[in-house]
């Protein structure tokens, strides 16, 4: 078998980090990350994406890259701030990489639920890759994708992207990681004598469906769509099957060991900044990670995921019918994920 050379994009990032160890689990794979800083435990390229120089001197240490995976994103204040600087960076690796005569195969892309639209309000549901039409921009996600079919129409290469929701992993420092944001929020709920109780309307924690994605299984699934025929040149949803809140809420209680109360509504990103204080007794009593208080989780993607008051279900049809299978249920994910948080002494 000829090796295949990943170059992971991001490789830091929730995606980045489980696909790294998913790669590194595979036969025939030879792993490199490309992040900003060192990934312990990992070979890393370490260069900022957004300088097109460097990215391009930094890349001729990957001139046997065979599959790109690109995970990178650099979070910006508003949409057009987002392309501005995240679409350019997609557009250097690609670039450098070419310089560097890498032989590319396949880049594998990915992309979330703000492709439908979902950040700008209700989207009908199930949101459907090749049905579902595009909102009027900015959306970094459309650039990328266009960029994306330039370089491979014109380089020969093959792309797949895959499109996760509320990706379910243990990085910490990642904003949008609600095992992270649910996690937290229940040890400091414990730690007071308080019930877990769902941050948001009883309407969302009752009745609208939500989804996300475990990290480690889009490492799987994006070895699939690396090297299936069947996967080149499509775009793929991958997400496990919907769920209401209140059953997940109901599993992280008794796993634990807490009382479940009914919805409190409040705003994480206000109310959770005063609670510094009993993280930092926590740290000490747990022997917890140093991470300061206000890097360590991305209250208003709380905010936003718990007070979502519309269905989010992506069809998954398209990816069974081309081969990948592999999904676990949403709350087991949840819970594994905090499980592994609290083995690696994030959380108590």
């Amino acid at each position: 078998m000829t090796k295949r050379i990943a170059l992971i994009a991001g490789g830091s990032g929730i995606i980045g980090r489980a696909l790294l160890h998913e790669l590194s689990q595979a036969s025939g794979w030879q792993v490199r990350g490309l992040s900003r800083s060192p990934i312990d435990g990992a070979e890393t390229i370490t260069v900022d994406l957004r300088d097109e120089r460097a990215t391009a001197d930094a890349l001729q240490a990957a001139a046997d890259t065979t599959h790109l995976f690109y995970a990178a994103y650099a979070a910006q204040p508003d949409l057009a701030a987002e392309v501005l600087v995240n679409g350019p960076m997609l557009e250097n690796v690609l670039r450098g990489l070419q310089r560097a005569g890498a032989p590319v195969e396949r880049v594998v892309l990915y992309q979330g639920g703000k492709v439908y639209g979902v950040h700008l309000g209700q989207v009908r549901a199930p949101f459907y890759e090749d049905e579902t039409p595009r909102h009027l921009g900015p959306n970094f996600y459309y650039t990328h994708e266009e960029t994306l079919r330039r370089h491979a129409e014109s380089a020969g290469f093959g792309w797949s992207i895959l499109r996760p929701d509320v990706v379910v992993g243990d990085v910490v420092g990642y904003p949008m990681n609600i095992a992270l944001v649910i996690g937290v929020y229940a040890a400091i709920s414990k730690a007071t004598g308080t019930a877990l109780r769902f941050p948001g309307p009883d309407e969302v924690y009752n009745g609208t469906f939500a989804q996300v994605t475990d990290a480690h299984l889009l490492g799987r699934a994006s070895l699939w769509a690396a090297s299936a025929e069947a996967a080149r040149n499509q775009a793929f949803n991958y997400v496990h099957e919907p769920f209401r809140w209140c059953r997940v809420f109901a599993r992280v209680a008794n796993a634990l060991d807490m009382e479940l109360g009914p919805p409190m509504p409040m705003s994480l990103a206000r109310h959770m900044t005063f609670q510094g204080e009993i993280w930092g007794d926590l740290v000490r009593a747990y022997g917890l990670r140093q991470t300061p208080y206000e890097q360590l989780v991305g209250w208003p993607f709380g905010d936003f995921v718990f007070n979502t008051r519309f269905d989010m279900i992506s069809d998954m049809t398209k990816i069974r019918r081309a081969g990948f299978n592999e999904t676990i249920d949403s709350a087991e994910a949840i819970v594994n994920a905090i499980g592994r948080l609290r083995a690696h002494k994030v959380l108590p």
